[in-house]
């Protein structure tokens, strides 16, 4: 079969499962969401070396934000599902008092979910868990950039579902443009703005829900109090996690010039330290590496320890480079690698005002203080995402807190109970009694 005739087949295969009602009973949602636990953890070795090659991931990584972040989201979904499925049943008001209300979600049909190459696993299928959790069916194309980690998870989900109810489409742009032209009930896409656009134009052909999860350069603003032990053990993970591949990775970090000096100064040391003769990941492909690699030769700041890179081996090392300014050419766009730019600032409000001006909207913000209401105050006023105080990154885990962007770096949330809720259809429904 051709590709086009396999991508025919599948989602008319889905569309009639669905409008059949298989997907409508939630003690079904819920044994499916345990299968696909279980398939999971029994293929974990398949897991870990699939990632090994594809991003140079280590089993801890792996078992923290690939493996271990989709767990948490089944467990919390199987747990709590019932409750999020229940109708609202209430009594009408005023011209209605003699009606009853009734909010009910329901699932939308047939889902496209796109996955990103950066965490491949994690950020493919926990959407899905929302997906099936509402009671929609799902194809789903795993990142072409990451092919061994594709295949993994097609092989998981063909023994988990069977291919009306949840399927994988592998592949590139060809295949990724033919299950486009498809009127899909719901899009979600994990990557950059350029396809977010291609996505958002096909769920506006099919007027289709869309959300999109893009990214954006996420700052770190360290305050003049900030706890300076806690800031660099925070960066020295967040930052060179998957070799600083990460959407909400800190991007730049802004310091009071007055403590430039000592903060570059213990970074560096745990740099050092953590890191010597050990490698972060690698960067997902030789273009990229010259692209990171590029961003260090049109610098005009100082490369204080760091900047050393193999092509082949798609290695680069942890990179800090102090004295940049706003129009540097690390401050352009979002770095997606191991590289930390730091730059300094005589007082907040101009801080604040250039995070705005430069970088609107990113995907997070990070502040460091010790009175984390002047940091929540500080936060409030720059529009992001998401944000942190006093930690970077690990919200994004969290199967409790909503996840999202908001303009440039996307739009919608999802996990956990958001997950539900994004990809149910919030339908109304009175109910008028016929007695008399």
């Amino acid at each position: 079969m051709t590709n086009q005739q396999i991508i025919d087949s599948t989602f008319d295969a889905q569309k009639a499962w669905f409008l059949k009602g298989h997907t409508r009973s939630i003690s079904r949602r819920s044994t499916a969401l345990e299968q696909l636990k279980k398939i999971i953890l029994n293929h974990k070795p398949d897991i870990y070396a699939a990632l090994e090659s594809d991003l140079g991931k280590t089993p801890d990584v792996v078992d923290l934000a690939e493996i271990g972040a989709v767990i948490d989201e089944i467990d919390v979904t199987i747990t709590e599902l019932n409750k999020w499925a229940e109708d609202e049943v209430f009594p009408l008001t005023g011209l209605f008092a003699d009606s009853e209300g009734r909010i009910c979600p329901e699932p939308y049909g047939v889902c496209y979910i796109i996955g990103p190459f950066n965490y491949p696993f994690n950020l493919t299928l926990t959407p899905l868990v929302g997906a099936i959790a509402a009671g929609n069916t799902a194809i789903l194309k795993p990142s072409e950039a990451t092919p061994e980690t594709s295949h993994v998870i097609k092989k998981i989900i063909e023994l988990a579902f069977p291919g009306e109810y949840v399927a994988v489409i592998e592949g590139g742009r060809e295949e990724n443009t033919l299950l486009l032209a498809k009127p899909f009930d719901f899009y979600f896409f994990t990557g950059s703005p350029a396809v977010g656009k291609l996505v958002m134009k096909a769920a506006a052909n099919n007027l289709a829900p869309v959300v999109l999860e893009l990214g954006g350069k996420c700052p770190v603003v360290v305050f003049e109090d900030a706890d300076l032990d806690l800031l660099v053990q925070c960066l020295a993970f967040t930052k060179y996690l998957n070799s600083g591949q990460t959407c909400v990775a800190p991007d730049y970090l802004l310091v009071p010039k007055s403590k430039q000096e000592i903060i570059i100064s213990q970074l560096k040391t745990l740099i050092e330290a953590n890191y010597a003769g050990k490698s972060t990941g690698k960067i997902v492909s030789e273009r990229q590496v010259d692209k990171l690699a590029g961003y260090l030769q049109n610098t005009q700041g100082k490369v204080v320890t760091g900047g050393q890179y193999d092509r082949v081996t798609r290695q680069f090392s942890p990179t800090i480079v102090a004295d940049v300014n706003w129009d540097d050419a690390l401050m352009q766009d979002e770095i997606f690698g191991p590289i930390l730019p730091v730059l300094t600032y005589d007082n907040l409000e101009d801080c604040r005002q250039k995070i705005i001006a430069h970088h609107a909207k990113p995907l997070a913000i990070y502040a460091f203080s010790r009175d984390e209401s002047s940091a929540l105050a500080f936060i409030k006023t720059v529009q992001s995402g998401d944000a942190q105080i006093n930690d970077i990154l690990t919200h994004a885990l969290s199967p409790q807190l909503p996840f999202g962007g908001i303009g440039p770096s996307g739009m919608g949330k999802y996990h956990g109970k958001s997950s539900f809720d994004t990809f149910s259809h919030t339908r109304s429904i009175r109910i008028v009694s016929s007695e008399s």
